[in-house]
Formats: C-alpha cells, structure tokens, sequence
C-alpha cells in the first residue's frame, strides 16, 4: 500500500494544492492586506512537499521508463499551477 508511486501521487496531491492556496490565497493576503502570516504558514511545508516530489520524480523515473521529455514535463508540472494534478491524471493513474 505504501509503495513509491502511492507516496509520490499522496505528495503530487499536496504539493499542488499547497502551491495553489501559496500563490491564490497567501500571496495577495500578504500584499494586499499587509499580513505575511499565511506565507510563513504555508512557505515551509510547500518547499519541502516540492524536494519531495521532485527527489520522487528521480527515484521512480527509471522504474516507469520516463523519456527526458516526460520526465521533464513531471519536474516542470512543479512549478505550474494546477501541473501536479495534469501529471497525476496523466502518468501517475497508470502506476497503480
């Protein structure tokens, strides 16, 4: 049950959904409102969801035969809103 591919579908998950209420929510909170508060909240656990998925990435690229374009577009997912649920309905469904 805990295998690799589960573990990096559970971090894609979260990675994506901390860099969506990161740049959605906190972000304009911490310009506009003057509050840095939600940044320093959600800064530390989304930086380390993203070595997560992306020490992942390079663990299971040789196991499930990634090209260099399709292992790019995994690391590349990273850092575009919403990439991590487009790579998890892509690649990641077919780990099971």
């Amino acid at each position: 049950m805990f295998s690799f591919p589960n573990i990096f579908r559970i971090v894609a998950l979260l990675e994506g959904v901390s860099y969506i209420l990161l740049l959605f929510i906190a972000t304009p909170i911490k310009y506009l409102m003057g509050d840095p508060q939600y940044v320093k909240l959600l800064g530390m656990p989304h930086g380390l969801l993203f070595v997560a998925y992306v020490a992942l990435a390079f663990m299971l690229r040789k196991d499930y035969n990634w090209n260099t374009k399709e292992f790019l577009t995994v690391l590349i997912a990273s850092v575009i809103p919403f990439g991590t649920f487009y790579i998890d309905r892509k690649y990641l469904k077919l780990l099971k």
